[in-house]
């Protein structure tokens, strides 16, 4: 397969596939089956910082999570837009990137998190349970209270 074919889609440029062996061909019938074995690997892009041995300090930490911390800063531009009234609502936001109005709010709630939890997701040094899904609120909706939003995510004890 050539690269030509997934220059549109980001996705399928990480995705390698390559023929096992030979083709085989079953004739049952009036029905024939070509068989081909393919190997299909997904390149990992993503890395994750890991501390050294002995340290106990960011055992715990998710380390650098690039997906999370681009979802925090569309959070904070898309909250820009509404708050300079280029949109009235977040589903005109929507509607104008074409996007999904539940998916937007779940998102716009990412910029009313409590400031050491940003800090944390910038630095790496959030707890590993910490993820877009748990952000955004899917599990278990996040107080508006920062202290609450500390306790819930175990940032404090």
């Amino acid at each position: 397969m050539t690269t030509e074919a997934y220059q549109g889609n980001p996705r399928l440029r990480n995705v390698r596939i390559e023929v096992g062996g030979t083709a085989r061909q079953i004739m049952d019938g009036a029905q024939r089956v070509t068989m081909v074995p393919l190997t299909i690997r997904r390149k990992q892009n993503r890395k994750l910082l890991t501390p050294p041995s002995g340290s106990s300090a960011n055992v715990m930490s998710g380390g650098m999570d690039i997906p999370m911390i681009k979802t925090l800063g569309k959070a904070f531009y898309w909250q820009r837009l509404l708050d300079e009234g280029k949109y009235a609502t977040a589903t005109d936001l929507a509607r104008a990137f074409k996007l999904e109005p539940g998916w937007v709010a779940e998102v716009l709630r990412m910029a009313n998190l409590a400031p050491e939890i940003i800090e944390a997701i910038l630095d790496g040094s959030q707890p590993r349970h910490l993820n877009l899904q748990t952000i955004r609120g899917r599990r278990e909706s996040i107080p508006r209270d920062w202290e609450e939003q500390k306790r819930l995510l175990a940032l404090i004890s």
